[in-house]
């Protein structure tokens, strides 16, 4: 018996020693595979083409915004300021908010009113105190025609269905002869009906206010897509009775139709105004020139009797309108600052702003505010900056005419009418535009009358015609790729592929290649996503594929540590920035993308003022669905040192890969001692909690030296963003 166990426990012994020896085997080809030049996790650069070159302050920035009147001053502490400085951002772009919320910002609280009653359309002082500018505001504007657009959901609203016929909605100014030396048929006003289901409309009701239009068409939308979002998914019809050549003014009822028409979306295209003067006298031209309406009315006839379906209110619950345009009038009354709020919050003030040290003494990003202000105001900031000799390197002209719904030749023509304003002050100065909102494919308009449609393609052909493409010294756009509350991992692979592909498109749009591309203003827009893991991972590969595709630079949304939850996400809270705060402002705990703000600033570029050569690269770790996981970003920096930023987009799983450098003659690879650096999900994860939501753990990047050679593979943790630099040979 003893004999037998003892046969039966050698025979376990030697299929024990079988099985090691073959593990042993079978490790050792997988040590073959993944060292042998052909392997299947391969990240290739291609050292024969250098895709883009840049200096890092000028490439990398991040941006400055509105924020809640009360937190102005804590976020500018000097102790603030520090940390928000130690991310290693370079130039910064700051971001005038007012235009998104139809206002005049006045840039300077000090200034003259052209009424001598000390109201009407407002120029700042253009001349420097000793008194230091820390706070500016926006002012509503009171003869506004949106109920909401890209930045109004949560305050203001139409006058065109506010239920008053002492208020009323009127055109900018600008927009007309006397201002653009051209007809004003070309350049037509307008306002949309939203009744957000089809409804059968046969009859309007228009209560003009002066100047009225003498000649303009009513309108209904033909198509199943939206009229304002969707401008190519469907046409506007006229009515059989809609068009009128000889307006009078007054208030009038039109029958449109034998019959009710179905449709949501109902327009009124004014093209020739009566130039009579408005409620705010004759004194000033402006006061004279566009259209305006008091209240309008639509619906159905029965009988001789009119039936309105609209509701008038002075809230958001009023029937949706939307407009070409907004007169600039208000008054002093008009300014209204709830101290908690970001919609009536603080621009902080250009002197705060330049001599903070927020600006780390770099030229920055300025914008004029385009849309709802006057050349008079925008000549005057730019004349103060000046004199206070603040240095300046470009000037954004505007904010989201996309997002107001403004017609391409109608912010050109303000363009136009503001860079002479401007260059009349300084020649050199460098002014740009439009400041696209953050889209991932080309912007539509409703077609002009030759069909064309790119809103890009339609301003820049406007500048073409005057003779004036040499005042657009660059064009920018904001880059916000996702859209919900919820952001799905998969969404990750997209980057960089839409940043990409959104800049090749302004391209072919017409832009031409002399011309730089500037992003002034990005971030993830994925909710609570951007503060997880997944914020820091997007950052990485955004901006490495914004100067891969050729850009200038790129401006990280935002600095100053405040963003509020979105209203729609249940669990929302955190988006856009680097830090937590407490219930004070106060900065309390790091976001995810202020460590890779730090590795992008700090590691993989050389933190100095000297010119990086950037390189393709690309991977073959791919998932089951061609999902490209780990992209690559080389650059050779001025140390000489090559430094390559590898992005792990598998959530779940790490991979080994080896860097190739591939030559027109031979394949090369790092060697001697190489610098790592990782941050993934093991650093770093988010708890959801609203206003406490919190990150645990928290860890700084890994470092971790590694003696490398041609062979040498290199582990890249689940989830995360990873630099390798060193010596090449």
């Amino acid at each position: 018996m003893l004999l037998l166990l003892w046969h039966r426990g050698r025979g376990l012994l030697y299929q024990c020693m079988f099985m090691r020896r073959i593990v042993a085997i079978a490790f050792s080809a997988l040590q073959f595979f993944f060292s042998f030049p052909s392997g299947a996790q391969t990240v290739t650069v291609d050292t024969t083409h250098v895709v883009n070159t840049f200096r890092p302050q000028y490439a990398l920035g991040s941006t400055v915004d509105r924020v809640p009147s009360n937190a102005t001053d804590t976020f500018f502490r000097p102790d603030q300021v520090k940390q928000i400085l130690s991310a290693g951002w370079g130039v910064i772009s700051y971001r005038q908010n007012t235009d998104l919320f139809v206002q005049a910002w006045h840039w300077n609280p000090k200034g003259k009113w052209s009424d001598p009653a000390g109201k009407g359309y407002f120029v700042g002082d253009s001349n420097p105190t000793q008194e230091q500018i820390r706070h500016s505001y926006g002012y509503s504007l009171p003869h506004r025609g949106f109920t909401r657009n890209g930045g109004t959901e949560f305050d203001g609203f139409s006058r065109l269905d506010d239920g008053s016929n002492d208020t009323y909605w009127k055109s900018n100014p600008y927009l007309t002869k006397g201002f653009t030396g051209e007809d004003d048929s070309l350049h037509p006003q307008w306002v949309v009906i939203d009744f957000g289901k089809r409804l059968g409309v046969d009859a309007i009701r228009i209560a003009w206010a002066e100047p009225y239009a003498r000649e303009y068409k009513v309108q209904y939308w033909v198509g199943e897509g939206d009229a304002m979002d969707e401008p190519l998914k469907g046409e506007w019809k006229t009515f059989p009775s809609g068009s009128i050549a000889d307006g009078k003014g007054g208030t009038n009822t039109l029958p449109l139709n034998g019959s009710p028409v179905e449709t949501r979306y109902l327009r009124i295209l004014m093209t020739d105004s009566s130039n009579t003067c408005d409620t705010h006298g004759s004194a000033d031209k402006r006061n004279c020139v566009g259209y305006a309406i008091r209240e309008l009315y639509v619906g159905r006839m029965e009988g001789s009797e009119f039936h309105d379906l609209m509701h008038h209110s002075p809230d958001q619950k009023q029937t949706l309108t939307y407009c070409s345009s907004v007169d600039q009038w208000h008054e002093p009354s008009d300014l209204y600052v709830a101290p908690d709020r970001m919609e009536s919050g603080d621009q902080p003030g250009f002197d705060l702003f330049f001599t903070s040290g927020i600006t780390r003494g770099l030229p920055a990003i300025i914008p004029i505010a385009m849309l709802y202000s006057t050349p008079e105001d925008g000549a005057a900031q730019m004349t103060y900056i000046k004199q206070r000799g603040y240095p300046v390197s470009y000037i954004e002209m505007g904010e989201e005419p996309d997002g107001q719904y403004m017609l391409p030749e109608d912010y050109a023509a303000l363009y136009l009418q503001f860079a002479a304003a401007l260059h009349r002050i300084d020649p050199n100065l460098k002014l740009g535009g439009p400041v696209f909102e953050g889209v991932t494919e080309d912007i539509k308009a409703w077609p002009n009358a030759q069909g064309q449609t790119s809103w890009l393609g339609r301003f820049l052909d406007y500048l073409k015609a005057h003779g004036r493409l040499n005042d657009l010294a660059f064009m920018s756009f904001e880059h916000y790729p996702y859209d919900g509350c919820d952001t799905p991992w998969e969404d990750l692979y997209q980057e960089p592929e839409l940043i990409m592909h959104i800049m090749k498109v302004w391209r072919n749009d017409g832009l031409p290649p002399g011309i730089p591309l500037l992003d002034t203003e990005t971030n993830d827009h994925g909710g609570e996503a951007a503060v997880d893991i997944f914020g820091a991972l997007w950052l990485a590969d955004s901006f490495g594929g914004f100067l891969t595709a050729g850009g200038q630079s790129t401006h990280y949304y935002h600095d100053l540590p405040y963003s509020p939850p979105h209203p729609a996400c249940a669990n929302s809270w955190g988006t856009y920035h680097m830090f937590m705060v407490d219930d004070h402002y106060q900065i309390r705990q790091r976001t995810s993308q202020f460590y890779a703000a730090q590795l992008l600033t700090q590691h993989w570029v050389q933190p100095i003022d000297a010119e990086h050569s950037l390189y393709r690269a690309s991977s073959d770790v791919r998932d089951e669905q061609g999902h490209t996981l780990v992209t690559a970003y080389p650059l050779l920096r001025p140390d000489g040192k090559w430094s390559v930023m590898l992005i792990n987009k598998d959530h779940d799983h790490s991979h080994t890969v080896r860097i190739l450098f591939r030559g027109s003659s031979n394949d090369r690879g790092f060697s001697g001692s190489v610098t790592m650096l990782s941050f993934g999900k093991a650093q770093y994860r988010w708890h959801p909690a609203r206003k406490k939501g919190y990150a645990k753990p928290d860890d700084p990047p890994v470092v971790r030296a590694v003696q490398a050679n041609q062979q040498t593979m290199f582990e890249l943790p689940a989830a995360s963003l990873t630099i390798l630099r060193g010596s090449v040979n």
